[in-house]
């Protein structure tokens, strides 16, 4: 079925729609896709009918729209069209570099294994698309309600691809975006927990530190060794550590390459917990699950307000969690929590 080749997924974001009755239909079957407006991802699909046509989804020529507006008929007058441009055409694979499954008791926990041992799961480009592509699609998956992201005992990432990145150059690393990939763990909407054990070190620490939740195992290793390869971190190290451990330590840490052992990070606020090694990862889907098991609505406004802390200043993440405050309270999910609570029953969250 065309929903299982593109599993489910449509992205798209700042785009013209070509044949806007297309993807009006894909609006009214979302059962079967589900319309990722928060992307600039360009896809060529098959049109829902089967027939030899298909239904492309193109960039814009300026930014200011999205796929959500077209679907809302807010830009019937201002859709193109036109024949397709910069076309990727959609991939019915399964990812080779990650393993992804459905885990706890009752399969609301998403399981990310990054799974390229050989190379102590160094970040390839390849692995990142394939990450990113599944982060996208269990966000848009209404039965999931947390992700862990794991590795192995040897590595969870002992860094970025540098075979890869050798002959890169200033232009190509500016003009075609290189590691904007990497955002969409952070941008992910559900919470994301990192389980780390063996090396986090490079890419890998800065891929840990851009998930919401770290519990590390007892022999986990963090650090920022880029210095020795004549560099800096790239993907959020210096300031994700800065905001997590303060300015000395981390400039130890980017200025020496020194690696940071899992109680050192517990310590210094970079990783939650620390837990034997073997029990890490359960430990991590123990966590999930209890998030799992709260609003999925209100989930993802707790982790805007505390990111907005490390964003704003302090008046402003005032008002701004004040104002999501208020904002619960238009919700049947707050209601229902309430009455759940002064009745002494389980809530039973609709996510309305």
């Amino acid at each position: 079925m065309l929903s299982e080749l593109l599993s489910g997924v449509i992205c798209a974001s700042l785009c013209d729609v070509v044949r806007l009755e297309a993807i009006c239909r894909l609006a009214r079957n979302r059962h079967v896709f589900t319309i990722c407006t928060e992307l600039e991802v360009v896809c060529r699909i098959k049109s829902i009918d089967h027939k030899n046509q298909s239904t492309f989804i193109v960039r814009k020529q300026r930014p200011g729209y999205r796929a959500s507006d077209a679907l809302s008929h807010r830009l019937c007058n201002e859709i193109i069209i036109r024949p397709s441009v910069m076309q990727v055409a959609a991939s019915s694979s399964a990812p080779e570099m990650i393993k992804v499954e459905k885990v706890g008791a009752k399969k609301n926990v998403a399981l990310i294994t990054l799974n390229r041992p050989k190379a102590f799961n160094a970040l390839c480009n390849q692995l990142m698309n394939e990450l990113s592509s599944s982060l996208r699609s269990l966000d848009a998956d209404d039965a999931i309600g947390a992700i862990v992201l794991t590795g192995n005992q040897k590595a969870f990432a002992a860094g970025a691809d540098i075979k890869e990145m050798v002959g890169r150059d200033f232009a190509q690393n500016y003009r075609g975006r290189f590691l904007d990939d990497w955002d969409t763990v952070s941008k992910t909407s559900k919470p994301v927990i990192a389980a780390v054990n063996g090396y986090a070190l490079g890419g890998g620490c800065e891929l840990a530190m851009m998930c919401d939740i770290i519990y590390a195992g007892d022999k986990a290793q963090f650090g920022q060794p880029e210095i020795n390869i004549g560099t800096i971190p790239g993907a959020g190290g210096t300031q994700r550590w800065a905001r997590a451990a303060g300015k000395s330590m981390t400039m130890e840490v980017c200025l020496t390459g020194n690696r940071v052992s899992a109680t050192e990070a517990k310590d210094c606020g970079l990783v939650s917990k620390v837990f034997p090694a073997e029990e890490v990862v359960n430990e991590a889907i123990k966590l999930a699950e209890k998030i799992a098991e709260q609003s999925p609505l209100i989930v993802p406004m707790v982790k805007e307000a505390v990111n907005a802390a490390f964003e704003t200043t302090l008046q402003e993440g005032l008002r701004f969690e004040r104002r999501l405050f208020y904002a619960t309270f238009a919700t049947n999910d707050r209601k229902e929590g309430m009455s759940a609570f002064t009745e002494k029953r389980s809530p039973k969250w609709t996510s309305s």
